[in-house]
């Protein structure tokens, strides 16, 4: 299976769901990550520069970005993103995911003895902590900045913030964290007991992802769900922490999703069950709260004096 499959308020809309340069795949959908990343933004604080609280439109914009990057027309671009959407935890042998860097890690995945470690694995920790760390940078920069020099800098901040969105909101969809991204033991590499009969539908990850959020979820499920307190996540290695913990807590919810659908199916054409919505909406509402955590985190963490950092 091609790791290609992995994975309301911007107007226009339509410009956002188009898939430039061809077919597209299936991914969290443009809504949900639009959806997602307005939400966050509308949580920040008030002390959260000027300049960011009234970025919302192209936050928002951001958020499905890496997605466009996706084009087997343009493969090095292609290849060169397509692993940073998910981290199969089934696979990730031992301590691995403490190393503390994703060359580290692929070193630990390959003396493990995995062939493909960036297919297999895949290295979501690690792009949502660089992206982390760039915006965090930014910040640092920005404070120490004036004239253009701010003005530009503020343009990278908006930039990484916008792109990290993407991949915190794909770290709430459990497809996202797990060999059965497509349907019970969708990667084919590793075939897992399925006692529970869950589907092995292969346009499952779409379905659910694109289709039922498009159709039956609006800016306004997610939104109210999005917790009003901040959390400052701390030092760098706390950040990290918190990445893991999140992530984890995301794949505890693969089983949950299985049986949902298992259940009555995630339908865009009927219906749907109330706990159906109210699960979706949660998923996007805590990646809402990780991004908005974390972009609070980066600001905050970015006054510390040189000498404490």
């Amino acid at each position: 299976m091609s790791p290609s499959l992995r994975l309301a308020w911007v107007a226009p809309l339509a410009a956002i769901l188009a898939a430039p340069g061809g077919e597209s795949p299936p991914r969290w959908g443009a809504d949900g990550h639009v959806m997602a990343g307005r939400a966050a933004l509308a949580r920040v604080p008030d002390a959260m520069p000027e300049f960011f609280r009234e970025s919302g439109d192209q936050l928002s914009w951001l958020n499905p970005e890496p997605d466009r990057w996706r084009s087997r027309e343009l493969r090095p671009m292609d290849q060169g993103f397509s692993y940073d959407h998910y981290i199969d935890f089934e696979n990730v042998p031992g301590d691995a995911l403490d190393a503390p860097d994703r060359w580290r890690f692929i070193e630990a995945l390959y003396g493990a003895g995995l062939i493909r470690p960036e297919r297999d694995v895949g290295f979501l920790p690690y792009r949502i902590e660089e992206l982390y760390q760039r915006l965090l940078t930014g910040f640092r920069l920005w404070r120490d900045a004036d004239g253009d020099e701010r003005r530009w800098i503020e343009a990278r901040i908006i930039n990484d913030a916008g792109v990290l969105g993407h991949y915190v909101t794909d770290g709430s969809q459990p497809h996202h964290t797990t060999i059965h991204f497509n349907g019970w033991n969708a990667s084919g590499a590793q075939q897992a007991p399925n006692p529970e009969g869950f589907t092995e539908e292969r346009d499952f990850h779409g379905r659910f992802e694109s289709d039922f959020v498009r159709e039956h979820l609006a800016y306004n499920d997610v939104f109210f769900r999005v917790p009003r307190e901040t959390r400052f996540l701390g030092t760098p290695d706390e950040v990290r922490r918190a990445i893991h913990a999140f992530l984890r807590d995301t794949h505890a919810e693969v089983a949950t999703l299985y049986r949902l659908e298992k259940s009555a199916r995630f339908d865009p054409d009927s219906a749907p069950p109330t706990e159906h919505v109210e699960f979706t909406a949660e998923r996007l509402a805590a990646g809402a709260a990780m991004l908005r955590d974390l972009w609070w985190s980066a600001w905050r963490d970015s006054a510390r004096p040189p000498s404490e950092r």
